[in-house]
């Protein structure tokens, strides 16, 4: 039997706009933001600033942007330019999943490190961040992903995290976060995001995950960096005109989806125990991402549970993920459980 609808663990990224969420996008004001004048998009920048901001916050301004891939883009350009150096983990998604962005726009050098779990730890960065000199690419910036996709969702310990900005500081580099998946990392462990914003010179977070919005995310910065990042923006053509739309859908989602996320954790966690009690071996979650082995092949695997109405994707020849969101339920996680296990 085929489960209708099915049932997607592909990716956070499919969640749908709620039905309060599509009334807070119809009665969204609006103006042209080009010109800046976009009331709802400045309320959502604001909120987002409220969040990550406060006194000893290194991000003091805040730019809606289309999508997440551009955010990172352009925290990073605000700190390498063409011929300098970007270090990160081996697995970024910035390396990763963004088509090659930075080498292909900004002609920015990455070079990675071999992690676990994609986390960089600042004995690590102490060896891999090098200095300018004679025909020697010096490291202008520090790119760090939490959570982290390809680990499993895996969470940056905030002790951690100051490691690095201490390092950062001694070293005279700067640090990127991309934030995506941030949300899921402070509703896990309860850190204040204002504590994430003493950590980042620039950060991402997106809107269209677990937040379900419809598109989107964040880009926090330095206010004297926001012109220079909005004709950035526009140079790669994310100049919008009445996206108080999309940002009303953003504004909703910070205001009532962020500590629902918990039951996301929940939901990955259930799936988990069900996958492990047939048989199969499942890293255990730190959030909503669930890394999957298939001896037999992951791909085989996927193709076999979309038949059964089970969507999910295959990380790597052997490797399965799973992504909990606000459109699966804890009886659904249930039923995939089920279904995955007899498909392996």
């Amino acid at each position: 039997m085929t489960i209708s609808p099915p049932i997607d663990l592909r990716s956070d990224t499919v969640t749908r706009p709620t039905p309060a969420m599509r009334a807070a996008m119809l009665d969204a004001e609006v103006g042209d933001d080009v010109y800046g004048e976009d009331p709802s998009v400045a309320a959502l920048e604001a909120r987002a600033l409220a969040l990550f901001g406060g006194p000893d916050s290194r991000l003091t301004t805040a730019l809606f942007m289309p999508t997440g891939v551009m955010a990172n883009h352009i925290g990073l350009r605000m700190h390498a330019a063409p011929g300098e150096e970007v270090v990160c983990d081996a697995d970024a998604h910035i390396v990763a999943h963004e088509d090659a962005g930075l080498a292909w726009h900004a002609g920015v050098q990455t070079r990675t490190a071999l992690t676990e779990r994609g986390l960089l730890t600042a004995d690590q960065l102490d060896r891999l961040v090098r200095p300018h000199g004679p025909y020697v690419v010096g490291t202008k910036v520090i790119e760090l992903e939490n959570t982290h996709n390809r680990g499993g969702g895996s969470v940056y310990p905030l002790e951690t995290l100051r490691g690095i900005r201490a390092l950062a500081d001694e070293r005279g580099v700067k640090v990127h976060v991309d934030g995506a998946r941030l949300w899921n990392a402070h509703v896990a462990t309860g850190t204040p995001l204002a504590e994430y914003g003493k950590i980042a010179d620039t950060l991402s977070v997106c809107l269209s995950k677990g937040l379900g919005a419809p598109v989107g995310s964040i880009l926090l910065l330095a206010g004297e960096q926001r012109e220079e990042a909005r004709v950035l923006r526009h140079r790669l053509g994310g100049g919008w005109r009445q996206a108080g739309m999309l940002a009303a859908a953003g504004l909703y989602a910070l205001e009532h989806h962020i500590e629902r996320m918990a039951e996301d954790h929940a939901n990955a966690r259930l799936l988990a125990e069900g996958l492990r009690e047939r048989g199969l071996t499942v890293r255990e979650p730190e959030t909503n991402i669930l890394l999957i082995d298939a001896p037999g092949g992951a791909s085989g695997v996927a193709d076999r549970a979309r038949e059964q109405g089970v969507l999910i994707g295959a990380m790597g020849p052997r490797t399965l993920r799973a992504i909990t969101h606000l459109d699966v339920t804890d009886k659904s996680a249930a039923t995939a459980a089920q279904i995955i296990a007899d498909c392996v």
